[in-house]
């Protein structure tokens, strides 16, 4: 009889090497696995959905409605769906004459990519006002564009853009 036979018979348990241990110790002890999205494109799309999720919740929660109501909202959307184009100064012009001045950073920033100096001067005169009034701090992509302007031909918005430039 070998000593071996002798714990198994006394009901001992057999040992187990380091490896196994490890082994046991990094299974999961619950039946099912964690749910999760399977693969790369699928996690993708999950986190995608996420994003979008939180975005219309945090819009939803704390926005203050847009001004203007349903109109000023419409107006803005066009504002947003114009950028990168030619009809970027048309719905600008639009949302200027309906609305007024925009107070939004978003919006703001689209007014000044707007090719007339006119719609420009709106929305730095708007920007003056919020960054005054402290409703709103200058973000890197607004200085941006504050630069380009206070590099620009015409005088009076060079120099506007220098003033708020100086705003820290």
């Amino acid at each position: 009889m070998s000593g071996r036979d002798d714990e198994d018979e006394r009901g001992e348990r057999p040992k187990l090497s380091w490896s196994e241990l490890d082994k046991r110790r990094d299974k999961p002890r619950s039946g099912t696995p964690e749910r999760g999205p399977r693969g790369a494109a699928a996690e993708a799309r999950a986190r995608s959905a996420t994003q979008s999720y939180l975005a219309k919740l945090d819009g939803q929660l704390f926005s203050k409605g847009a001004k203007g109501g349903a109109a000023g909202a419409k107006l803005a959307s066009a504002v947003r769906d114009a950028l990168g184009t030619p009809a970027l100064t048309e719905a600008c012009r639009s949302y200027l004459e309906q609305v007024g001045p925009p107070r939004d950073a978003a919006l703001i920033a689209a007014f000044l990519d707007a090719s007339d100096p006119a719609i420009q001067r709106a929305a730095l005169a708007s920007l003056a006002d919020e960054v005054g009034a402290r409703r709103l701090a200058l973000t890197s992509g607004l200085r941006s564009q504050l630069r380009r302007l206070a590099e620009g031909p015409d005088d009076a918005l060079a120099e506007s853009a220098e003033t708020l430039l100086a705003i820290r």
